[in-house]
């Protein structure tokens, strides 16, 4: 639906995500291995979303575990040696944008591709089952691109690092 031509799955069992530096090192080899310009990751140092709504654990951790691969685990060919073992030179990525940041500064329009968002929502069938969120998503949508005059956003902290 989106285009995407290969996805993969770490396995890590729903609910059990833990920091650890085998699940880094995991990051670090495919940042290192696709060598990406961006990375998108959520905020791991939220966990309340007003008063109705606390951050999963393993959204914390993924996030938390993300940050740390891309810096500075990616770039620096002192952490995880055995990745150069694999051929895999240190990488840095250019630009991080974290989703549900306190602070977002970044608001990308999404107006035009809205509906192309929902109908892959609803395919996501072990998360969304038969609830349709179209309504909630649209209208966290209004929300997050209001501040900017836009339809539709979405709203990011962006994280434009150095290089090394």
């Amino acid at each position: 639906m989106l285009g995407i031509s290969e996805v993969l799955f770490l396995r890590y069992e729903d609910g059990m995500l833990e920091p650890s530096l085998g699940l880094r090192r995991e990051l670090t080899r495919l940042i290192r291995r696709y060598r990406p310009d961006a990375v998108v990751c959520g905020d791991p140092t939220v966990r309340f979303y007003g008063q109705r709504y606390m951050n999963h654990p393993d959204h914390r951790v993924a996030a938390d575990v993300a940050l740390d691969a891309v810096f500075p685990s990616a770039e620096t060919r002192l952490i995880f040696p055995e990745l150069l073992d694999e051929g895999l030179e240190p990488h840095h990525v250019r630009t991080v944008f974290i989703h549900g940041s306190e602070r977002p500064d970044t608001f990308i329009d999404i107006s035009d591709v809205l509906d192309v968002k929902l109908a892959a929502l609803k395919e996501h069938k072990t998360q969304m089952g038969e609830w349709d969120p179209t309504e909630m998503i649209t209208q966290w949508a209004r929300e997050q691109g209001a501040p900017r005059r836009l339809q539709a956003a979405e709203a990011f902290r962006r994280m434009v690092l150095e290089g090394p």
